[in-house]
């Protein structure tokens, strides 16, 4: 199965106001065949930092079960249990034995310690459908990615992408629940 770009979103909720939005905006983006949400949890950390998970997902029910929870794969949260680990485990192994290094991205990032004590966060892991034939024709020209970022408003403000009352009011609404929580 041929599988574009993909990326793990977690996004912190102080106080979650789920109205549909969110979902909606990324069924959206599934049917215009922009995005496709691979796997989704919701995670509560609690105040001693112990975690409870949900599964979410707009993935049809034969998705989900050729998918499995990658997300709780990919992070090392055993969704599934004892199996889940050992699953996880194996894949990893078989991996290791087709030449595959699995820890070749660096340092390796504990998503699950990110999140602050009291919050829930969605983890959702996107397939970005329109960035195929992108990396493709990169690749076809010997290019490879180095690195990847979202970039903050207020340095757009340095290269004169924003104005600045507005990189700050799109700072404050990306930044405005976490800042809220310290």
């Amino acid at each position: 199965m041929a599988i574009g770009p993909v990326q793990l979103l977690v996004l912190g909720f102080v106080e979650p106001n789920f109205h549909g939005e969110v979902i909606a905006e990324l069924e959206r983006l599934r049917q215009s065949d922009t995005v496709r949400v691979i796997d989704a949890l919701a995670v509560y950390k609690d105040a001693e930092g112990e975690i409870e998970v949900e599964h979410l997902s707009n993935l049809t029910q034969e998705e989900a079960v050729e998918l499995g929870s990658t997300v709780g794969a990919l992070i090392g949260l055993g969704i599934e249990g004892e199996d889940g680990l050992v699953k996880g485990a194996a894949a990893g192994a078989e991996a290791s034995s087709d030449g595959i290094d699995v820890f070749s991205g660096g340092e390796e990032w504990d998503v699950l310690e990110e999140i602050p004590p009291n919050t829930a966060a969605a983890l959702i892991l996107i397939e970005h459908n329109w960035a195929v034939p992108l990396r493709d024709a990169i690749a076809r020209a010997g290019g490879f990615r180095l690195a990847d970022a979202f970039i903050s408003p207020l340095d757009l403000v340095g290269v004169g992408l924003m104005k600045a009352e507005e990189a700050k009011e799109l700072h404050v609404l990306e930044t405005a629940s976490a800042t809220a929580a310290t």
